[in-house]
């Protein structure tokens, strides 16, 4: 059901001026719009398994950040921070002529989701196991693990890629750390993420970026869904307790036996917590 992937153009501040960066998308369904916002080293096809059931209500659009899959690194200058990745969404939106759209994210995603909720640029906001409420200790433990994978992802060579991708036992030990059932994972999918993660020019920016977050604001005035998998193991879900203390308003949900990366895991219910929060 998915189209075909996009690209628009549009300028970014940057300290010698405005410069044009390009991110890649794709468009489909109808509806009120609705953005969705991969993880770290992830990419637009992250929705895949969600995007059909979602765009039976929404005019869905979901997007490589700058600097992940086939969207290019932002231009020299602009930092990877919480404000300014939040301000190169504003541009996405106005581009597009997208006008407060509902937004979903997943991890990093996530977290951008909520900020883009704080400036009142969104209609909703689904987080689902968004980053910046961990511990110094747990924001170690996942950038350890997300370390150790894009190592694996530089290191291993296609042929055994693909030799690992093939069986269920390959794909489980390629994607134990993000999903709950990586196996669920077709070959050709996770030959595509890893490939995402290999070559992904904002990762280590974005992580520079992401050592100081932490999401403090209340989010006023719109419908607001934190939602955790219960096996989640890369931000452990004790993390959405404290999303709920720091949102108060927001509706915490748990996803059980779902994983970080919650729309492969059980997509069903995925896209029922996103389609819910914006209607």
């Amino acid at each position: 059901m998915a189209e075909t992937a996009q690209t628009v153009s549009f300028p970014v501040d940057t300290p010698s001026g405005p410069r044009r960066t390009e991110v890649t998308y794709r468009r489909t369904g109808a509806g009120e719009p609705l953005v969705l916002l991969h993880g770290i080293g992830h990419h637009l096809q992250a929705w895949d398994p969600v995007l059909g059931i979602l765009a039976v209500e929404h005019d869905v659009i979901a997007l490589d950040l700058p600097g992940f899959g086939r969207s290019p690194a932002l231009p020299a200058g602009h930092p990877y921070d919480l404000p300014s990745m939040t301000s190169s969404l504003r541009a996405f939106f106005e581009a597009l002529e997208l006008d407060r759209p509902h937004v979903a994210g997943n991890s990093l995603g996530g977290v951008l989701a909520l900020q883009l909720g704080q400036d009142k640029l969104v209609r909703s906001v689904t987080a689902l196991s968004p980053a910046g409420f961990w511990t110094e200790a747990e924001r170690r433990w996942a950038y350890a693990v997300l370390r150790g994978m894009r190592a694996t992802a530089r290191r291993v060579p296609p042929e055994r890629l693909a030799r690992l991708a093939a069986t269920p036992a390959g794909r489980t030990a390629m994607g134990c750390w993000i999903y709950a059932r990586p196996a669920r994972r077709t070959p050709e999918a996770l030959i595509a993420e890893t490939e995402a993660l290999r070559g992904a020019t904002g990762f280590e920016a974005t992580l520079a970026a992401g050592r100081s977050v932490l999401f403090t604001h209340e989010v006023a005035d719109l419908p607001v869904t934190v939602a955790w998998g219960t096996r989640d193991r890369l931000l452990l879900p004790r993390q959405g307790v404290r999303a709920k203390k720091v949102v108060p308003g927001a509706r915490l949900v748990r996803l059980p036996g779902c994983g970080h990366v919650p729309m492969n895991d059980d997509p069903a219910l995925t896209a029922r917590v996103i389609l819910d929060t914006a209607r």
